[in-house]
């Protein structure tokens, strides 16, 4: 069974752009499958909106996409309902417009001015008024978790030891520990981003293919067979092999 992924885009439309591309060449060659997006679609990168825009109209007009919700993009959705609100996942000491988080680049790609240097409430009013209602239903309506085969895909990650339907959505978009140093097979490959990296790797019991397009690196793709994952270049498929199996 073959599937494809991609891991965190935030913002980057260009390099979505590219990494269709790869994957389309792929298909070319070895048949349909379908595209998995693990999440984190904005902030950081300067169009946030035409990553979301390409992603509705590609679903729209019938791609095989999957369109997991990161982190990120559930603090943009819950911004959109209370200038205040707080993801139960972010530190109390920051918001989704702290420079560290990237809203501020995201709104900027709604044609909000200035969102991080004005008052909060009348950026909260612009930012209503400049992110379609269309956007803000599909964001909010985005799974966290999609199952085929011999692979679970989710943003983060998952709580070890706990059943994928009784996980928490909080755990599948934000964890880190203990799921980042756990060896357990998790009776399917994990495939996640959100825990940024120089370049995807594989740890045998899951794979991390955020490989820091939101600080300026690539933004990696890859295809499955099985439990057998390539990355995808320019040169064609490339083995991606864990090198410490079950070891983060």
């Amino acid at each position: 069974m073959r599937s494809y992924a991609i891991g965190d885009i935030h913002g980057h439309l260009s390099l979505l752009l590219g990494a269709h591309d790869l994957i389309a060449r792929d298909q070319a060659q070895h048949g349909a499958a379908p595209v998995i997006h693990v999440g984190d679609l904005v902030d950081r990168g300067p169009d946030s909106r035409g990553v979301i825009e390409h992603l509705m109209q590609g679903q729209a007009r019938g791609e095989d996409w999957v369109v997991l919700k990161g982190n990120h993009d559930r603090m943009f959705s819950l911004y959109l309902t209370a200038f205040d609100a707080h993801d139960e996942g972010l530190r109390r000491d920051l918001s989704w417009l702290h420079p560290r988080l990237g809203g501020v680049q995201t709104l900027q790609s709604y044609g909000v001015a200035s969102p991080g240097d004005r008052p909060l409430l009348p950026v909260f009013h612009d930012a209503l008024a400049a992110v379609p209602q269309a956007h803000r239903d599909w964001l909010a309506a985005r799974p966290t978790s999609h199952q085929r085969g011999e692979v679970t895909f989710v943003h983060a990650g998952i709580r070890p030891g706990i059943p994928l339907a009784k996980q928490t959505e909080t755990d599948l978009v934000w964890i880190r520990e203990p799921f980042l140093s756990d060896p357990r097979d998790h009776g399917s490959l994990i495939v996640h981003g959100h825990t940024a990296l120089d370049v995807a790797t594989h740890y045998g019991n899951r794979v991390n293919i955020d490989s820091s397009a939101a600080y300026g690196g690539p933004l990696t793709a890859v295809v499955i067979e099985g439990r057998e994952v390539f990355e995808l270049t320019a040169q064609g498929r490339k083995p991606l092999r864990p090198a410490h199996p079950h070891l983060p």
